[in-house]
């Protein structure tokens, strides 16, 4: 008996299972993501309480990672058992991490799960981090001995993993992104308010003979006809019509856009009663946005003025930046993206329209991939990634890459808390600063005891500047209150916001946080610095 499936084209076979279960993940990161996501393999370091770190997995899990291993000696106390939700009464005097890794894996069984130390296969930590699968990101939780920081530190740096720090105690917390050397981020995911690229001032010959040719008779179209012009067609036939008056001049300044927003204000028909000018209207409101010069963004310059380490990975990445640069430097723009917005046109101009500009993109993105395949390493890139490069080149992101290194924690302290006083006098538009609960909580790390006395005196010793000021010294002493103990729902929210990040980074989509995030689960805010 022949299979009905096997008959249907795959295309009318409907989702697949894999796909009904990470459908709505899917939609935020594509296929590309997810097989990132299945590729992983996690390890966590865990100490302390251990729960945020376990939250944190808890949402890599979910979405699919393909591996993680928890590292954890601790036995389950009762004392556990109030703030893991990943276990129970049957888990008293077992591994800790053996107990969190067995229920982690019943909420996605697609995911395997490993921990250490195992009692019938003993081996070290050095032994664990000498694993013949590497590790894709680590995530340790504080407070950690020196020791076994340094050597995470030292993994990290040989193979270029990144290191993720997290720390929870009562209502505060905060985590760190350590990432190895350059981290540039492709597709980062620009909102819908980004500008779209239209080129209207940088026409190439077949966008302005397809202008030309649709207003070639412009006062004798037809209402229809008229008021289905697409807006891209109306500026570039207006923007000729300005420069015949204007010396070739194109309107730049303030004053002049104003003044061509009046002319094609004055160019539409008021008594259009056949859908009437909304296409006119598209244009008006979108001179101040799409009639602007090319321009190289900061973000983009970034990349090509970069200077490499020795810690920087050689990958593709730099060797398409290199051939945008010059195709930027041959041609005074960026090869075009090939997307084009909404706008009141005709069906078929439309798709008209949008072809020209997904051509002259796919021009662009071979012109800069036979440059690619003209260097050296670049005969392998693959046009997938040129043309990923290309649509997203003005998005691009360069995390870690700044040539000026971050400042110390004592000179943020000092440039917070003169943000602070500015913060009084201001109001409540300006929050108060979060360094008070970064300094508290990492003040604890070094110590066998946290109280009171015991962190004031250690943020004071690290950072003299913070000597009586009040709101650091108020959350020295919530911490202590809370005694390095967490609170599952303060864990809770910050192991999402930490699995947010890793997926971030396995993905090598959307911007991760540079560097460090401080929570205050209080007043219900957070806080970036970068230190």
């Amino acid at each position: 008996m022949v299979d009905v499936m096997e008959q249907t084209p795959p295309l009318l076979h409907g989702l697949s299972e894999k796909e009904r279960k990470y459908d709505r993940q899917l939609r935020l990161w594509a296929a590309s993501g997810q097989s990132a996501l299945e590729s992983a393999n996690i390890l966590l370091v865990n100490s302390g309480c251990g729960t945020v770190g376990v939250e944190t997995l808890k949402n890599l899990v979910l979405p699919g990672i393909g591996k993680f291993t928890i590292a954890d000696e601790a036995k389950v106390s009762d004392e556990d058992l109030g703030v893991n939700f990943f276990l129970d009464e049957g888990c008293k005097g077992k591994s800790r991490a053996q107990c969190c890794a067995e229920f982690l894996t019943e909420l996605n069984p697609e995911v395997r799960g490993d921990w250490w130390p195992r009692e019938k296969h003993s081996s070290s930590f050095e032994e664990l981090l000498a694993s013949p699968e590497p590790f894709t990101a680590i995530l340790y939780s504080a407070p950690i001995s020196e020791e076994r920081l340094q050597m995470l530190e030292t993994y990290a740096s040989q193979f270029q993993t990144p290191l993720i720090a997290v720390q929870s105690a009562g209502f505060y917390g905060y985590f760190q992104v350590k990432l190895p050397g350059a981290f540039p981020i492709v597709d980062t995911h620009p909102d819908d308010t980004a500008i779209d690229d239209l080129r209207v001032l940088a026409p190439w010959p077949e966008l302005e003979d397809f202008a030309r040719n649709m207003t070639k008779n412009i006062e004798n179209l037809d209402e229809h006809d008229h008021g289905h012009l697409p807006m891209v067609v109306l500026l570039l036939h207006y923007l000729e019509e300005w420069r015949k008056s204007h010396e070739g001049a194109n309107p730049i300044n303030l004053k002049d856009k104003t003044e061509f927003r009046k002319g094609l204000e004055a160019a539409m028909r008021k008594t259009n009663a056949d859908g009437g000018e909304e296409n006119y209207e598209e244009a008006v409101s979108g001179v101040m946005r799409h009639v602007q010069p090319p321009a190289l963004p900061s973000t983009l310059r970034q990349v090509f003025d970069y200077q490499r380490r020795g810690t920087d990975a050689d990958s593709s990445f730099w060797l398409i930046a290199a051939a945008v640069k010059k195709f930027h430097e041959k041609h005074g723009t960026l090869p075009v993206s090939g997307g084009l917005p909404d706008m009141k046109a005709q069906s078929d101009v439309y798709i008209r329209l949008q072809n020209l500009y997904k051509t002259k993109a796919r021009q662009d993105a071979r012109e800069v991939l036979a440059t690619v395949q003209n260097m050296e390493g670049g005969a392998d890139v693959e046009s997938a990634e040129v043309e990923l490069f290309c649509t997203n080149a003005r998005f691009i992101k360069l995390i870690n890459g700044a040539d000026v290194a971050p400042k110390t924690l004592v000179q943020v302290t000092e440039q917070e808390l003169a943000n602070d006083e500015m913060a009084a006098v201001v109001g409540p538009e300006m929050p108060y600063s979060l360094i008070g609960i970064y300094l508290a909580l990492t003040a604890t790390t070094h110590l066998e005891s946290a109280s009171e006395e015991d962190i004031e005196s250690s943020i004071t010793s690290h950072v003299p500047i913070a000597a009586g000021k009040e709101r650091i010294l108020k959350a020295a002493k919530e911490v202590a209150r809370a005694g390095g103990v967490e609170l599952h729902n303060t864990s809770a929210v910050l192991g999402g916001m930490v699995a947010q990040e890793m997926i971030k980074i396995i993905t090598k989509q959307y911007i991760p946080v540079d560097n460090t995030c401080i929570f205050d689960g209080i007043d219900s805010r957070c806080q970036v610095l970068r230190l």
